[in-house]
């Protein structure tokens, strides 16, 4: 038997029948017309940005980074709730306009912008993100043909990393963002060449429980930022200290407490070198704000025994899900906490089994030996913290099997 992660404190049951939003699980299925079922409750995504308003300075700016979970309801929602949407493809670009969020709201991060998205979001008033010399010298290009001044920010490439983060995102060779040691010379470059400069985009790591971590990286984050202008020899309009706030999402995991991280943050905004006090200060949040709002709904199809493992054969799998199948960011597969919807709470049976999808591939596996109650034909599995990196994290078209539907409540 293999421990699978802690099931998010926000979901209870009825009548043995898993609630997600106060709504019962067949019933959400029966409203969606089928399965496989993203849900997502737009309670838990409130509740999570109350939390962070709650514990961060109140001058903090919270954004959006909306490749967590593109849905179009969720995103337009998001636009009323966050000060900012944080993008990395044209295609974002669009879906965070058409949301209703303010075009000089979106930053536009990215090491492969084409001339096409670098002109789309130009025109449309979006910052650019810069990942290198070369891409500023396209925005320049780009912008005069299109008669615009191109609101630009330097993604910069910092000379440390997130500390335990699930993926380092600075440090070291990076093919995100521009080394420290050039950063200011391009930023000044672009001033000089008229661009409107939006200021830096500082991003460590990601998926880190932390708080010391977090708030050493923050604090660096800051010291840099404040060098990097010094050398420029003007302040920044808005310096993005990046996310890393993580999820409880495996055996052993434990929440992260945010509370340490806004008490340091709020001491570090009292005291900030002068060159940074007239700017402003924004932490882009993705998996933290929507990861534990969406639950991952699936049919059982079979079951079956083989060399005396049972398997539960459902109708869904990794190409809607596939980070719960150890594909997508883990280096050892562990289990994502997982149950029986209608049978919720229900005491495990006295052998493990394993959950597979309906892919033709020994990888699609979303649960490994779990404990769960007796399972049957026609039973529903939950898989949880399914809100960030699921349904467009995954990839959809492998074999041919419809895309899983997605509903929002709330």
């Amino acid at each position: 038997m293999k421990p699978m992660g802690p099931i998010p404190p926000w979901f209870a049951a009825e009548e043995g029948m898993l609630l997600i939003g106060g709504c019962g699980a067949a019933s959400l299925v029966d409203e969606a017309g089928d399965m496989p079922l993203f849900v997502y409750d737009m309670g838990i995504v409130e509740a999570q940005v109350r939390r962070f308003r709650d514990a961060m300075p109140p001058a903090l700016h919270l954004h959006y980074a909306i490749k967590a979970n593109p849905h179009a309801p969720l995103l337009a929602r998001m636009a009323g709730l966050v000060g900012g949407f944080d993008v990395a493809s044209g295609g974002e670009v669009e879906l965070a306009l058409d949301a209703g969020m303010a075009p000089d709201r979106i930053s536009f991060a990215g090491p492969g912008k084409r001339d096409d998205e670098l002109s789309a979001a130009i025109f449309a008033g979006v910052t650019i993100n810069l990942e290198s010399e070369g891409e500023g010298a396209r925005a320049l290009r780009i912008a005069e043909k299109l008669g615009r001044t191109p609101r630009l920010a330097v993604r910069v490439n910092p000379d440390f990393d997130l500390k335990g983060s699930g993926m380092r995102m600075g440090g070291g060779a990076k093919p995100f963002g521009v080394d420290a040691d050039r950063a200011a010379a391009l930023a000044r470059a672009m001033i000089d060449a008229g661009a409107d400069w939006r200021g830096w985009h500082i991003f460590a790591g990601s998926q880190n429980l932390d708080p010391m971590a977090i708030i050493e990286t923050q604090a660096a984050t800051i010291a840099l930022a404040a060098r990097l202008s010094d050398a420029v020899g003007m302040a920044p309009p808005l310096v993005n200290l990046g996310g890393g706030f993580g999820l409880a999402y495996f055996p052993g995991d434990m929440a992260l407490d945010i509370r340490p991280i806004g008490v340091a943050l709020d001491s570090a905004l009292e005291s900030l070198p002068d060159i940074l006090k007239d700017g402003q200060f924004a932490i882009e949040l993705g998996r933290w704000l929507v990861g534990e709002a969406g639950v991952y709904l699936t049919r059982v199809i079979d079951v079956k025994v083989s060399q005396g493992e049972t398997f539960v054969v459902v109708d869904g799998g990794l190409h809607h899900q596939l980070a719960a199948s150890g594909n997508f960011g883990t280096v050892v597969r562990r289990n994502y906490p997982i149950a029986i919807a209608n049978h919720f709470g229900a005491p495990p049976a006295d052998q493990p089994v394993t959950v597979v999808g309906c892919l033709c591939t020994p990888i699609d596996r979303l649960g490994d030996k779990v404990a769960l109650p007796p399972v049957a034909p026609g039973d529903l599995v939950a898989i949880f913290l399914a809100g960030a990196y699921g349904a467009s994290a995954s990839p959809s078209a492998f074999l041919g099997h419809p895309p899983a539907r997605q509903l929002l409540l709330g």
